[in-house]
């Protein structure tokens, strides 16, 4: 690896982010181009908003742009960055304190339409966000974690700071809470 010039590819994450806490100027962007899409959709899954997914990702993106030299390896470079972007959201959650509503009336239910309808598959996600985003924060982060990113339980686990049993047992929570709130989708009538 040259000094200050990365070519994609021939450097690792972890030589990147070492490049970075050693004053490289474009090994950060070089880290970021590659985990961009990750990151972002962590935040978005994670985050009550997109523009609270954006101020978290912002925030998660300088803590990780100005503590690179405390990275002390014990993960990969990706799932490190994973954590803070999870943590930023949380901590944007806690500041807000406040949750959003969703009030579900007559006249802003869906209404079945055919198997084939874009409008009615981005309900159908709309419905099942608005599911996911009723969680508890730590709830939903275990599951956005294992069930949607594809994260092992001891992955999850050491991402979140927590042990594999509270993983386990927030996930099973989680799916709990969400077959409860999704329970009418049971009926093929109510389906989109």
């Amino acid at each position: 690896m040259r000094t200050g010039t990365f070519v994609p590819g021939e450097a690792t994450d972890a030589e990147l982010l070492r490049a970075h806490a050693g004053g490289a100027p474009h090994a950060f962007a070089e880290l970021l181009r590659r985990h961009n899409d990750h990151l972002w959709q962590t935040a978005v899954r994670t985050s009550y908003t997109r523009e609270d997914a954006a101020d978290s990702l912002q925030d998660a993106l300088l803590s990780a742009h100005r503590t690179a030299g405390s990275f002390r390896a014990e993960s990969e470079v990706r799932s490190w960055l994973h954590a803070i972007v999870v943590n930023a959201c949380l901590d944007r959650i806690r500041r807000n304190k406040t949750r959003r509503a969703f009030s579900l009336t007559p006249e802003n239910m869906p209404e079945p339409a055919d198997e084939r309808d874009d409008i009615a598959r981005l309900e159908m996600s709309m419905v099942v966000d608005r599911a996911l985003f009723s969680l508890p924060p730590d709830q939903r982060t275990a599951i956005v974690a294992v069930d949607l990113e594809g994260y092992s339980v001891s992955d999850a686990a050491a991402m979140l700071g927590v042990p594999e049993g509270t993983i386990k047992s927030r996930c099973a929570r989680a799916r709990q809470r969400l077959g409860e709130r999704l329970e009418f989708l049971r009926d093929p009538g109510n389906r989109m």
